[in-house]
């Protein structure tokens, strides 16, 4: 029996990505077929960022591919390639930049910022081109975690070009400030600034860019979801009730703005003793969880408490950086391919498939 390229695509549908929950034939992602006699030859492609995973999902379409009867050598190749996606109507795309995602929290003190740094790297460790905009003008804290003090300079003389460091492209007015003395800004020159700094900054063909929202859900938040062509926004909480309470007010917030909530995350979910390995829950239990499932928003991970992954958060240099094999890595990334794995499902931006169109009297 001569092996045909639908013996391939047949094989291979029994193969289901876990970030994608589907089947690699079912969403075109299997490219570049050759069959030469017995041997067959392929290209997985993702729409997500999973470096990680590529040696599992080869192991996986080769097993598949082998069922076919009188199948020779088999070789899969995996590569990436992250797309614009869709997002709220209104705003149009920031250049240099294909996706945005807000990070957002309802009150301070549940992490936002240090998830979001983690998150970050965790995407670059998988292959994605990042960035991070520190969206909390009044509190900017990605300075201090990224361990950056420089003052961003400009290629152009028209845009500030980004500050880079492990790999991402980082920009915050905490660059541009004093570290001791408060900002005494009222609204509306928070949200020019915020705008000024997502626009005019020389971000450079990213993949996600990552914003770290201020607390709450006043004019930033506001702003953002009206202006910014967010692709969707992550809400991060802690397990105990008063922080999901506002959480849940950020999350829908973001749905009356028409912003998909692309996940929840769970932050400070429990500690383990490193002695006894017991797991105390200081904060309550699966909040996050139970907020997300409340809502039908995907719970995207938890967090536990880890020490050392504050000391170095104050050291300038996050844990996914610090420990890039260590279990907060890990978990992060896993985090990160849940997340990526829904922005893949979300349709194509097809905002400039048409050009403007200009009546001429």
């Amino acid at each position: 029996m001569a092996i045909t390229e639908e013996h391939v695509l047949n094989a291979i549908s029994g193969v289901i990505d876990p970030n994608l929950k589907t089947d690699y034939t079912s969403i075109g992602a299997v490219k570049d077929i050759v069959i030469n006699g017995r041997d067959v030859s392929l290209t997985i492609e993702l729409g997500y960022p999973a470096k990680s995973l590529h040696d599992d999902i080869v192991r996986k379409v080769r097993n598949a591919v082998g069922t076919i009867g009188g199948v020779g050598n088999i070789t899969v190749n995996v590569m990436t390639r992250i797309i614009t996606h869709a997002f709220q109507t209104g705003p149009r795309p920031v250049k240099g930049v294909k996706n945005i995602i807000a990070i957002s929290s309802g009150k301070g003190g549940v992490g936002k910022s240090t998830t979001t740094a983690n998150l970050a790297l965790a995407l670059v460790a998988e292959g994605a081109k990042v960035g991070v905009l520190d969206a909390d003008i009044y509190g900017p804290s990605q300075p201090t975690i990224m361990g950056v003090s420089e003052l961003p300079m400009s290629s152009d003389g028209e845009r500030v070009d980004p500050i880079e460091q492990y790999g991402l492209q980082i920009m915050s007015i905490g660059f541009m400030m004093d570290d001791v003395q408060p900002l005494a800004w009222r609204a509306p020159m928070v949200t020019q600034a915020l705008m000024q700094l997502l626009e005019q900054t020389a971000w450079k063909d990213l993949d996600y860019l990552l914003i770290d929202m201020p607390p709450g859900t006043g004019d930033v938040q506001l702003t953002l979801s009206q202006k910014a062509p967010v692709t969707g926004a992550v809400v991060v909480t802690t397990p105990q009730e008063i922080a999901v309470l506002d959480a849940r007010k950020g999350l829908m917030m973001f749905q009356k703005m028409h912003v998909d909530v692309l996940g929840v995350i769970e932050n400070m979910s429990a500690w383990v003793c490193p002695c006894c390995g017991e797991i105390t829950h200081i904060f309550g239990q699966d909040g996050g969880k139970r907020m997300s499932e409340a809502y039908g928003v995907p719970s995207l991970g938890q967090i536990p408490i880890n020490a050392a992954m504050c000391m170095q958060t104050d050291g300038g240099m996050p844990a996914v950086a610090a420990e890039p094999d260590g279990v907060m890595a890990r978990i992060f990334r896993d985090i990160a391919h849940r997340l990526t794995g829904i922005i893949a499902r979300k349709p194509k931006d097809r905002t400039g498939i048409f050009p403007p169109i200009k009546v001429v009297s």
